[in-house]
């Protein structure tokens, strides 16, 4: 921490939907924090984790996808995701490696012309396409924007993703460290218990129930070596309660299961989870009780 070159900043990771962000962050920090699905939007709030290196500290924000709001919490993911851009010392766009750049992308361009700060292009997901396509992409993107960076990387296998460290600290400024180097994230701990058992249920449930879940951590005890967790999934519909708890409770089990596994890894200790499932209709329009599970009302737009 005494090396006079130290550099810390803020870097926002932006992109639509789905294109690997929490994936991104989680292998830049060695250690899951975001969870990932499948499907898009999984990320609802910014999600600020630290990576603390010999050169310096980034901080970084994983962004909620830029998308097309149907509700009030889409429209706080969104607002959530174009509040960073103003905020940041760096901004990360993630994007697919492809030849055709849609209205999705397109819209994103707008926000990034108004931006001052460097903007470096990851193109994720090189694990998925030959290595020889990798500079057309390059080129069909190079063309829309005077990028600082751009940078080829696979979230999911870590290839190329020690080049983007490097990348980023040339842009950012000397300073000191933001956060103690043991840090990894400012995110309660409840708040990253509940993420983990949205995940879960997120990816069990595969496209029976949409996006219209959130999940409250009701109580967390510690007794001896045990952690004591009892939290609710929360869901629109009575029809999605029945599916979330499965026949006989066995959906409910596997969640559950499923979870209590990662908490105790990140935890480091035996966790007994107890799950409840509750139906809140239109919970998403609702400012009470999006501020009840986590999404603050006041950073909403209407």
């Amino acid at each position: 921490m005494e090396n006079k070159a130290f550099k810390s900043g803020f870097v926002t990771l932006i992109g639509r939907p789905n294109v690997g962000k929490s994936t991104l962050m989680n292998q830049l920090i060695g250690q899951k924090i975001a969870i990932t699905s499948a499907k898009p939007q999984t990320t609802r709030n910014r999600i600020r984790t630290v990576l603390t290196m010999e050169e310096g500290q980034i901080v970084f924000w994983d962004t909620p996808g830029i998308h097309r709001a149907k509700n009030r919490l889409g429209n706080y993911m969104v607002n959530a995701a174009e509040h960073t851009l103003q905020e940041a010392d760096v901004v990360l766009w993630l994007v697919e490696p492809a030849n055709y750049i849609g209205a999705g992308e397109r819209a994103i361009i707008e926000e990034l012309k108004k931006v001052k700060i460097p903007v470096i292009l990851v193109i994720n997901k090189t694990d998925t396409v030959k290595r020889d396509a990798i500079l057309s992409f390059i080129e069909t993107y190079r063309r829309e924007l005077d990028f600082s960076e751009i940078v080829p990387v696979s979230a999911l296998t870590g290839d190329n993703t020690d080049e983007l460290v490097k990348c980023i600290f040339q842009y950012l400024p000397q300073g000191p460290a933001f956060f103690d180097e043991d840090t990894v994230t400012d995110q309660p701990m409840r708040e990253i218990v509940a993420e983990l058992i949205r995940e879960k249920a997120l990816r069990l449930l595969e496209e029976e129930v949409p996006h219209g879940i959130a999940v409250s951590v009701e109580s967390m005890e510690e007794e001896g070596k045990i952690c004591h967790i009892e939290a609710s999934i929360v869901c629109e519909r009575d029809s999605h309660k029945g599916i979330i708890i499965g026949k006989g409770g066995q959906m409910l089990k596997k969640i559950g299961t499923g979870a209590r596994r990662d908490i105790e890894e990140m935890m480091e200790r035996q966790v007994n989870l107890k799950l409840f499932v509750k139906v809140r209709k239109d919970w998403r329009d609702s400012d009470y009780l999006l501020k009840n599970f986590g999404y603050n009302p006041k950073d909403i737009s209407s």
